[in-house]
């Protein structure tokens, strides 16, 4: 459905009606044609179950795109909303949980901290004169910072009270679709039927003519902006308690889904046009794109490619359509008459039939195809931006192909809501066992419990799930290998010497874990001073960048702790010649890369896990658990220090 309400220029002389309605409602017809491709191509989408996980994984899209659809309509854009996000949500979490605040109260300050950042933002616009992409960058970023700064790096628990938003009601209704369409309800409402929403299409439109008509500009936009934080910080709330915790780095690249689903649903980023139905209608799409593509095991790079093609041809469409005689008209109350008002009552029952003959033809195609398959196993991995988790996909993949079993393996790009979603389509999809390799232990338990009640054996890899049965954990002791990489590094050194640490991505359980048994570690050798501590996320050039930074405070280090091979990588490139002599580097994870240095005397060693052989140890066991067999509890992979001197034995 395009988010302005449209009228013909061609008369009666123009293109058919069937044409005509698919262009004046180009999202909707996309997201039926979307429905229907992925009903034909997969059995397991058009069940009750998926289409509730669909409507629950576009939840907090929707809701922050919502926000956002006010401030694209009045012509300006805001970065900041996925980080505004997790900032309200920790704030909430924080005052409830360390600070012993009365949940309403706090749930009162988490909402208020969405709109003072939309305020700070409609201020920097409006009375700073900043563009608003600069603007919203910079709350992009001290969002994010303040979000880290109050938690510490780790997840908060939310108050149980809290968390209950992302539960069910009577077993069924997800609580976050219900608030999703609570939102949108509002949304339209603010603009179609107030003052200030009449306002945002006039500011968009033309802001000099909305100002010189006696709008007060300004103030308006301190609104606008204000919306757009009270609706990220909802969204916060909503995402937190799918959760059971605030994520300090939840959300991230959020913003820019939610400025997606606003532009596919048919607004125009030049302002004046914009519709809370097209916005929901765009964010149903995401969401089924990514959905129905998990459950088609199309690789999760490719899943990439594919949205972005889908939101340029989004924009295209709504480019032929406009091109082929449609002209928007003012969204605001009134906008078209009962007239066009009728028009579009008519199209949802169009839709609404169209949908109902999808599901029955999609049922009667799919239900005679019960023949045997091979079983079917899903793999969830934190990340596959990291050698080390593609070298557990690699294992995985080679025992998989072993063993004749049908492997899907996905990448939730270190975000705990997007493992949760992939873990949800998982069960819709009735695998034999789902392997999950978890961005944060903690996190993933709600969806995890999901797993449990569906009777479906879930296998851990690497790291362990809290608060949540596992038929079995394949994985390597990162507190083991932290106190076992603090050992190595402060006898090298003597017993004596300046260090720094460089840690993983806050909030995650592998750098909690690695850091815990590094810091217990050292206790044994007080002649060793840590004398900085900095995160570089896991990334190489971050950790060249620290690294980097590091020594123009601590010139006369004398070694280094880093919590995987990719930042010990990039710090040897810091340290240039005084990597191996002067300054010693220790990493984990054992990579070939990092082995490859080890070999080299740059890296003087690396905890190494056996990831390939953690993966394959992993759909070993997946197997057997599918196939109802006596699973060992804990499958401890040996870590072992890999220095200059064992290298060559070391076979990975």
């Amino acid at each position: 459905m395009a988010a302005d309400t449209l009228k013909s220029t061609t008369g009666a002389g123009g293109a058919p009606g069937l044409r005509r309605l698919l262009l004046d409602n180009g999202a909707l017809t996309a997201l039926i044609v979307l429905v229907i491709a992925m009903s034909a191509l997969s059995g397991d989408f058009l069940t009750a179950d998926n289409l509730l996980n669909v409507g629950v994984q576009a939840a907090v899209t929707a809701i922050l795109a919502f926000g956002v659809t006010f401030v694209i309509v009045s012509a300006g854009i805001d970065l900041s909303v996925g980080s505004v996000a997790a900032l309200s949500a920790t704030v909430l979490a924080w005052s409830a949980t360390s600070q012993g605040i009365p949940v309403a109260i706090a749930v009162v300050m988490a909402i208020a901290t969405g709109i003072v950042c939309g305020l700070v933002n409609g201020f920097l616009v409006s009375y700073g004169k900043l563009p608003p992409f600069i603007a919203t960058l910079a709350m992009l970023s001290v969002a994010r910072g303040l979000s880290l700064v109050i938690s510490q790096g780790s997840p908060i628990a939310l108050p149980d009270s809290v968390s209950h938003l992302g539960d069910t009601l009577g077993g069924w209704l997800p609580v976050p679709v219900l608030v999703m369409i609570v939102m949108g309800l509002i949304t339209a409402f603010v603009l179609g039927r107030t003052y200030i929403g009449r306002s945002m299409y006039a500011i968009g439109g033309n802001e000099e003519a909305a100002r010189l008509s006696g709008l007060r500009v300004k103030k308006q936009k301190l609104a606008i902006y204000a919306f757009s934080g009270l609706f990220a910080a909802a969204a916060g709330i909503v995402l937190a308690a799918r959760l059971s915790s605030a994520q300090p780095q939840a959300a991230q690249g959020y913003e820019l889904d939610a400025i997606a689903a606003v532009v596919i649903g048919g607004a125009s980023l030049a302002g004046g046009t914009g519709k809370a139905s097209g916005t929901l209608v765009g964010a149903l799409i995401l969401a089924v794109l990514r959905n129905g593509l998990n459950l088609l095991s199309v690789s999760a790079f490719w899943q990439q490619v594919v949205i972005g093609v889908v939101i340029a041809l989004a924009v295209l469409l709504d480019t032929v359509r406009r091109k082929a005689g449609a002209t928007p008209v003012a969204g605001g109350a009134g906008a078209g008459g009962s007239g066009n008002r009728g028009r579009q009552a008519a199209t949802y029952v169009l839709a609404a039939v169209v949908a109902a003959a999808v599901v029955g033809a999609m049922s009667f195609l799919h239900s005679g195809s019960s023949e045997a398959k091979t079983q079917k196993i899903g793999l969830s991995l934190s990340t596959l931006n990291n050698p080390f988790f593609v070298q557990i996909r690699a294992g995985a993949q080679d025992e998989a192909k072993k063993l004749g079993v049908d492997l899907t393996v996905t990448d939730a790009q270190n975000d705990a809501s997007q493992q949760a979603n992939q873990l949800q389509n998982f069960t819709s999809e009735g695998l034999g066992t789902i392997i999950v390799n978890p961005v944060d232990s903690d996190a993933v338990a709600p969806a995890a419990k999901a797993v449990n009640k569906a009777g479906i054996p879930l296998v851990a890899v690497d790291r362990s799930v809290n608060d949540a049965n596992t038929t079995a954990l394949v994985a390597s002791d990162n507190t083991a290998g932290g106190r076992q990489a603090a050992e190595a590094l402060a006898e090298k050194l003597g017993g004596k010497g300046r260090i720094v640490v460089l840690q993983g991505q806050a909030g995650t359980s592998a750098s909690r874990e690695r850091g815990a048994g590094f810091a217990e570690g050292l206790k044994a050798y007080p002649g060793i001073e840590v004398v900085a501590k900095q995160p570089a996320d896991w990334d190489r050039t971050k950790g060249l960048d620290v690294m980097t930074n590091l020594l123009q405070a601590n010139p006369d280090v004398d070694g280094v702790f880093a919590e995987n091979d990719e930042m010990a990588l990039g710090a040897i490139k810091a340290l240039g010649s005084k990597a191996g002599k002067s300054v010693q580097v220790i990493g984990f994870d054992g990579t070939p890369d990092g082995l490859k240095a080890v070999e080299a005397g740059t890296l003087y060693a690396s905890v190494a896990q056996q990831p390939a052989e953690l993966g394959r140890i992993a759909v070993r066991n997946a197997l057997k658990a599918a196939e109802g067999k006596d699973v060992k509890k804990t499958v401890m992979v040996p870590v072992k220090v890999v220095t200059s001197k064992n290298v060559a034995a070391f076979g990975g």
